[in-house]
């Protein structure tokens, strides 16, 4: 049977932003400003720079390189030098469900927020009873997770290139701007805000360590989205006229940039309220109801922060539910919009049981065996570990391996640059696929199972 031939992108300005939108997602503006806070500041964000531009742009040329080449699912685009290598996609597609099955659940609070905010609901003094309240539900949280689902596969019967390109061209640069409205209007809108920015922005050496290497490592992965396959999936309809290592660029730019202008926003609006950024998952449905609630014109703000957080979420839904949509198309030649239907279902009976674990199924615990023993998590936080600092970093070390020993490193920089029309690959650059980034998810990995703290 002759492969289906992968359609292109209409412009390269149009596959940059949704890219970038890939990439830019949850990750950015809730954990980002989280993880900041808590690794001290200016150290983390310093660490995290160098790791965007030593690991985060490497990896999005490499996969966006693979997925060019193999003009096909992630499976079959690994499989395209060996098909023993396929499960170097499978492992990605597995890894990209299970993200799927949790990220829609926090995707529909953002919805409910949204809402709340647009129809001016008292979230109350205690801002914690309103959150916990509303996620132990049995039934809010399922139905707003399933509009999610339904509003994610609506965009996707047209094709990630269709009408997905057109929307996202216009919701980027949107969240661009809603963003840097909401940091600046913080940061002259409360006392104490200037002290929260020099935290953010200056590094305090005494607070580097191994724990916080890790984290901003584990960030990178998360945030840009590398390891699960989304620039495979992308680059399967790049043209060979777009210069690959210049548009990888430009992806971890804009993420960078958004994860930066996030802290921007949270924690210096956090200092100014006095209030502790470190609450993790409540992060941004908690903490920054309460720093609305006390702002000359919280509420307004409100509004456009969850807009822009919704401009985020749906941005990455687009290509992390294409990813297993295209394999199944693929692998059982069925439609795209058949394709669509199954996993979109999939998705959703997964996310039901994520969600009643925060409610009626909150005591159903998993076994998560660490360094220092057996423990427990439950669904949502199994999941997230599993993928975020297992299968994401896995992911990483399994990609250098194909480019360097399956593919080759010769046969990569042909593709990467267009049989030389862009350039070369440098040998700092082949080391880092060698060695440096490998190394960087093994500790990744260790740190997870607790053997380096």
């Amino acid at each position: 049977m002759e492969k289906k031939e992968q359609p292109q992108w209409q412009s390269r300005f149009g596959y940059i932003m949704v890219a970038a939108g890939a990439a830019i997602g949850l990750g950015n503006i809730w954990r980002f400003p989280y993880l900041a806070y808590r690794g001290g500041g200016g150290i983390f964000i310093l660490i995290y720079i160098i790791l965007a531009i030593i690991m985060g742009q490497p990896m999005v040329a490499m996969e966006s390189a693979i997925g060019r080449y193999g003009r096909g699912n992630v499976a079959a685009a690994f499989g395209k030098v060996n098909k023993k290598y396929s499960f170097i996609g499978i492992i990605a597609i597995v890894c990209t469900v299970l993200i799927d099955i949790y990220y829609v659940v926090v995707s529909g609070w953002v919805v409910k927020y949204t809402g709340a905010y647009l129809s001016g609901a008292d979230f109350g003094a205690d801002t914690t009873k309103y959150f916990d309240d509303f996620i132990s539900s049995p039934v809010e949280p399922v139905i707003y997770t399933a509009i999610v689902i339904v509003i994610t596969a609506f965009f996707l019967f047209f094709g990630i290139t269709n009408l997905v390109e057109k929307v996202t061209k216009v919701m980027m640069p949107a969240l661009f701007v809603l963003l840097a409205i909401c940091g600046i209007w913080a940061i002259f809108s409360t006392d104490g805000a200037v002290e929260g920015l020099k935290y953010y922005l200056f590094p305090d050496f005494s607070k580097l360590s191994v724990k916080v290497f890790a984290d901003a490592a584990t960030q990178i992965l998360f945030s840009i989205g590398i390891g699960w396959g989304i620039f495979i999936t992308l680059g399967a309809s790049l043209p060979r006229e777009n210069n690959i290592r210049k548009d990888a660029m430009w992806v971890a730019l804009c993420d960078t940039t958004v994860a930066l202008l996030a802290g921007f926003v949270i924690i210096p609006s956090a200092f100014g309220a006095g209030v502790d950024v470190a609450s993790g998952p409540s992060l941004i449905f908690v903490v920054m109801t309460q720093i609305f609630g006390n702002l000359p014109g919280g509420r307004i703000i409100g509004v456009i922060f969850f807009f822009a957080l919704i401009f985020a979420v749906f941005s990455t839904l687009f290509t992390i539910f294409e990813i297993p949509i295209k394999w199944v198309e693929e692998r059982f030649r069925i439609k795209h919009k058949s394709a669509t239907s199954i996993v979109s279902a999939v998705i959703f009976v997964g996310s039901v049981f994520v969600s009643l674990g925060f409610g009626i199924l909150k005591d159903f615990k998993l076994p998560w065996l660490d360094a220092n023993g057996l423990v427990t998590y439950n669904l949502y936080d199994w999941l997230d570990t599993a993928t975020a600092y297992v299968l994401l970093p896995l992911g990483c070390i399994l990609t250098c391996f194909y480019v360097v020993k399956a593919w080759g490193l010769d046969a990569y920089e042909k593709e990467l640059t267009a049989d030389g029309r862009d350039g070369k690959v440098s040998s700092f650059q082949k080391i880092l696929a060698k060695i440096v980034i490998p190394v960087l998810m093994i500790i990744v990995i260790l740190n997870c199972f607790g053997f380096i703290r």
